[in-house]
C-alpha cells in the first residue's frame, strides 16, 4: 500500500510535479529522524509509461488504479499548467482528463482524500467534488471556479482548504503549501518542520499579498479599463460612482460585471489597485510611510497600514527598502 498516490496528466505544470516528488523524498530522507515511518507514494497516469510536462519534461508513471477499494492513499494532482479560462475549458475536455476526474470521483466515494492545486481543482469540480464544499483555487481563476460550480464556496484568500476528505489548494508553487498540510495531517509537526528546513519552505496561509488585481480581468475589457483608470488617476481615483458614470453604466450593472469577472466588488478591486501601488513604492522608493499613504489616496499612514493589514496581511514595514 501506499501513502500517497500522485495524478499526473500530460502538459502539467512541471514545477508543480516537481514540488511534490521533492517534498515527498525529503520527508521520507528525515522521517527516520523522529522514528516515523517513510512515506511511500506511486506516480500515476492513464494510461502509464512516461508523460511530457509543460517544457519538454517527462516523468515516469505507472497505470492509474482502476478499483479504488481499500486505497487508503491520498490522490494528489499538481496544476494542470493551465491559466487561462479557456485553456481549462480546453484541458477538460480531453479524454485522458476526463478519466483521471472519473477516477477521483470513485476514490473519493470510497472515502479517500483526494487534494489539488491551482487550476487542477478544476478538475476535481469536473470529477462532481466540489458541491457544498469550501474550496480555493488560484486567485485570478476563482470567479471562474465559483460561475462554472456555484454550489461550492470559494475562499480565493486561502493558500490551502481542507474541507473533509477534499483538500485545495492556489496557484501552481501552492502545491508547498498543500503538501506540507497533507504530511502534517500523517506525520505530525516534528516531520513537517524539519522537511521545511531542510527545502527553505516558509508558512503562507494566505494568497492575497500574491494578487496583481491586473489579472483579476482575466481578458475582461472593462475590468482593465477600471483597473488603468484607477492607477492613472491615484492619489484621487473616481469614486464608485465616477468610475460607473465614464463607463456609461450603473453602479448596480458595474458591480455586477466586476464581480462576475474577478469576484470582488468594484471597492475591494480599487483598494487592491491602491495598496498594489503602495507596496511598490514602499519597496522601491525612500518615500515615508505617510508620503507613500499620500501618493496612492489614504489619509494617512494609518488608514494605509489598515489596509495593507487587511489585503496582504503586513503591514508597510513588511515592504520596506533598507
Amino acid at each position: 500500500m501506499h501513502d500517497f498516490t500522485v495524478v499526473v496528466v500530460e502538459d502539467a505544470y512541471p514545477s508543480s510535479v516537481a514540488i511534490t516528488v521533492d517534498t515527498l523524498r525529503a520527508a521520507r530522507r528525515l522521517a527516520p529522524r523522529f522514528r516515523l515511518p517513510e512515506p511511500t507514494w506511486r506516480i500515476c497516469s492513464v494510461g502509464g509509461g512516461p508523460v511530457e510536462l509543460q517544457g519538454g519534461m517527462t516523468v515516469q508513471t505507472v497505470p492509474l488504479p482502476r478499483r479504488t477499494t481499500g486505497d487508503d492513499s491520498v490522490w494528489i494532482v499538481p496544476g494542470l499548467g493551465t491559466d487561462t479560462p479557456d485553456a481549462v475549458r480546453e484541458r477538460l475536455s480531453r479524454p485522458d482528463v476526463l478519466e483521471v476526474a472519473t477516477g477521483l470521483s470513485r476514490h473519493a466515494a470510497h472515502g479517500g482524500t483526494v487534494a489539488a492545486s491551482c487550476s487542477a481543482v478544476f478538475l476535481l469540480a469536473r470529477a462532481g467534488l466540489l458541491v457544498g464544499r469550501q474550496v480555493t483555487t488560484t486567485w485570478w481563476l476563482a470567479a471562474l471556479l465559483a460561475a462554472d460550480e456555484p454550489g461550492c464556496r470559494v475562499d480565493a484568500d486561502r493558500m490551502v482548504c481542507a474541507d473533509g476528505n477534499l483538500v485545495t489548494a492556489g496557484a501552481a508553487l501552492a502545491q508547498t503549501d498543500l503538501m506540507m498540510h497533507l504530511l502534517r495531517g500523517r506525520y505530525g509537526n516534528e516531520l513537517v518542520d524539519a522537511v521545511a528546513r531542510s527545502l527553505l519552505i516558509d508558512a503562507r496561509q494566505a494568497q492575497a499579498p500574491y494578487v496583481v488585481p491586473e489579472m483579476l480581468a482575466n481578458g475582461d475589457e472593462l475590468v482593465a479599463r477600471i483597473v488603468a483608470t484607477v492607477e492613472a488617476r491615484l492619489p484621487e481615483p473616481p469614486s464608485i460612482a465616477g468610475l460607473a458614470a465614464e463607463f456609461a453604466l450603473s453602479e448596480r450593472t458595474m458591480a455586477r460585471h466586476v464581480v462576475r469577472a474577478t469576484g470582488r466588488s468594484p471597492s475591494a478591486l480599487v483598494q487592491g489597485v491602491k495598496v498594489r501601488r503602495a507596496r511598490a513604492l514602499l519597496e522601491s522608493s525612500r518615500l515615508t510611510v505617510e508620503q507613500v499613504a499620500a501618493a496612492v489616496g489614504y489619509a494617512d499612514a494609518t488608514a494605509l497600514r489598515r489596509a495593507m493589514q487587511r489585503n496582504l496581511g503586513a503591514s508597510p514595514s513588511r515592504y520596506r527598502v533598507n
